[in-house]
């Protein structure tokens, strides 16, 4: 029990400690990982002492859990002009890898043919364990993010079936090469069966309502790992396909709300990441270690330098995408959990005297890619996809949620002091006079479906509501929440008479802006009987108090709206958590 929970205690914490440090979650966890396991000596966490025999089916359902999370978050819109780079990347880029990383094992590793193909087949996937994470770190633009996660949760399943299929028809010692053909039908047929038929199984009960609310999380959850074991059981690891095209048909179709599902899974799916992490580092025996050698090495270089590059060059000719991003893509590979328990599965039964290289070799190979691509790609993805302008960081924009007059001089203010923005409304009248003033603005519906790949929001990652709606305001919130992240979304106090004691709760609303007070009838009257916009830059000789102290008067306080810090991030003004402005900030206050 102590062991157990110190591993999802050492998860969440280096998760957390990611976060404050702004690295990438997955070196964090691998060192943890190795810390307490092989480096030390003292394996301070066990992890076949801690789940026996169940820590392979463990490892199998979590991957396949976060397979599924990832099918889910999937969205077909999103294909719209990446679809012949992601078509590419999922039909030839697999081939020209297992091609390659074949001829490299065998001529550089002195793996026989039949290994090296099964190596290169297991080293085809990347894995949203650790394409999910880099994403959030580095934030590439929006093509370039689409297509490695398409790629990422996708080439998963087929490269651990490509994995069976050459060990059942090359290495097993009855192996025959009709066996592969046979396989590989059997595993499309149970993967797009099982996952397809439990998908439509779950639309219908969750359309009938068949399943109470608090249940519809867990009870899809079960749906999912039971596609899983029913494909699985038909033809070993096509359970990984299954899973993931019933997470994209369920995430795709339109028939019942899943949003909240999703959110349900995410939260698992965060939690699986950061024990499977420990627990594979951590079991692997520190004396594999001393099998890496200079060929090791080598052989790493050239998956990093040739392999990849290779294979996104030949998948994204003619896609579309630019040299910046074909460049980008073809720097981002990182391997990850489940290249690690494919591999410790076909490690096991490897007969050591028809394959003594790589019986001896092949875990620590595959443990050394993986740590080798994390470390590689965690330490460098960010400063390549800055200098390639594929990423342009934290995105600081505000995304403002109505076009009336004193919101687009708020706007107006926050583009002046060079923050991007982008004003939604309905009013056509609101929407014309906004681009007349050079403001970007869409005239539609914020609240749609897929309004994130129907608007672009390269830039955006602030939502401001500022219409006079607090249900709206809310609801706004709520949806953006998932694109922005909860602590970046925010709406106008509602009118105290409007709400008759009965506010909505915190969890149901964005944060407030502004002040407690400044209600859009509140701000509606103050900008009509003459209050201002005005952007200043503090300095040492004029601080934030001096500026309150010229611009208020006894009836009109000065209102702050936003804070830009010197390296141009942007702070919203809320009650929740008021910034504490300091020299060398541009403040955007009202005033008069």
């Amino acid at each position: 029990m102590l062991g157990l929970s110190g591993v999802f205690l050492l998860g969440i914490g280096a998760q957390w400690l990611a976060w404050r440090l702004r690295l990438p979650a997955i070196l964090l966890l691998l060192a943890a990982g190795f810390a307490v396991g092989p480096l030390t000596g003292q394996r301070l966490v066990d992890p076949d002492a801690l789940l026996g025999d169940g820590l392979h089916p463990f490892v199998s359902l979590a991957v396949a859990v976060i397979l599924f999370e990832g099918g889910l978050s999937l969205r077909f819109d999103e294909l719209r002009g990446v679809g012949r780079a992601v078509a590419g990347l999922l039909v030839l880029g697999p081939v020209v890898s297992l091609v390659l990383t074949t001829v490299f094992a065998h001529t550089v590793l002195s793996f026989a043919w039949e290994s090296s193909a099964l190596l290169g087949a297991i080293l085809i996937v990347t894995g949203p364990t650790v394409v999910g994470p880099l994403l959030r770190h580095v934030r590439p633009t929006a093509s370039v993010s689409r297509v490695l996660r398409w790629e990422g949760i996708v080439t998963d399943p087929i490269g651990a079936v490509l994995a069976v299929l050459v060990f059942q028809a090359f290495i097993r010692e009855d192996a025959e090469r009709g066996l592969a053909v046979a396989g590989l039908v059997r595993a499309t047929l149970a993967g797009v069966g099982a996952g397809g038929a439990v998908a439509f199984l779950t639309v219908v009960l969750l359309r009938r309502k068949a399943i109470p609310d608090f249940l519809e999380g867990p009870a899809v959850l079960a749906l999912a790992v039971a596609s899983f074991v029913i494909a699985n059981h038909v033809q070993e690891e096509s359970g990984l396909l299954a899973i993931t095209l019933m997470g994209i048909g369920i995430g795709n179709q339109r028939r019942v709300v899943v949003e909240h599902i999703v959110q349900f899974e995410e939260n698992v799916r965060l939690i699986l990441v950061s024990v499977l992490f420990i627990l594979l580092a951590a079991r692997l025996p520190a004396e594999e270690f001393s099998r890496l050698d200079l060929a090791s090495g080598g052989f790493v270089v050239l998956l990093l330098l040739v392999v990849r590059p290779a294979s996104v060059l030949l998948a994204t000719t003619r896609s579309g995408l630019g040299i910046a991003e074909r460049a980008f893509l073809a720097w981002m590979a990182p391997r990850g959990i489940v290249a690690a328990s494919v591999a410790s599965v076909f490690a096991l039964e490897l007969d050591p005297e028809r394959f003594p290289e790589a019986s001896a070799h092949l875990m620590p190979v595959v443990f050394l890619v993986i740590c080798a691509t994390v470390l590689v790609y965690g330490l460098t993805a960010a400063p390549v996809a800055s200098r390639l302008g594929v990423a342009k960081g934290t995105p600081q924009g505000v995304l403002f949620l109505g076009a009336h007059r004193w919101a687009r001089e708020i706007a107006r203010a926050l583009t002046e002091g060079g923050i991007e923005v982008l004003l939604v409304d309905r009013n056509h009248s609101d929407v014309q006079a906004a681009r007349i003033e050079g403001l970007r603005a869409h005239f539609g519906n914020a609240l749609v479906d897929d309004f994130e790949f129907r608007v672009p929001l390269d830039g955006i990652g602030n939502l401001v509501c500022l219409t006079y709606n607090d249900e709206v305001n809310a609801l706004a919130c709520l949806q953006f929440a998932t694109v922005f992240g909860r602590d970046r979304v925010y709406q106008l106090p509602p009118e105290p008479e409007s709400s008759d004691g009965e506010e909505l709760p915190p969890h149901l609303r964005g944060h407030l802006l502004f002040g407690e007070e400044v209600t859009y009838w509140a701000l509606d009257a103050r900008f009509r009987s003459g209050a201002l916009v005005k952007r200043t830059r503090l300095g040492e000789e004029f601080s934030f108090e001096d500026f309150v102290a010229e611009h208020a008067a006894p009836d009109r306080p000065v209102l702050p709206l936003f804070r830009i810090d010197g390296e141009g991030r942007l702070t919203v003004w809320s009650p929740d958590t008021p910034p504490k402005p300091e020299a060398g900030d541009t403040l955007i206050a009202v005033v008069g």
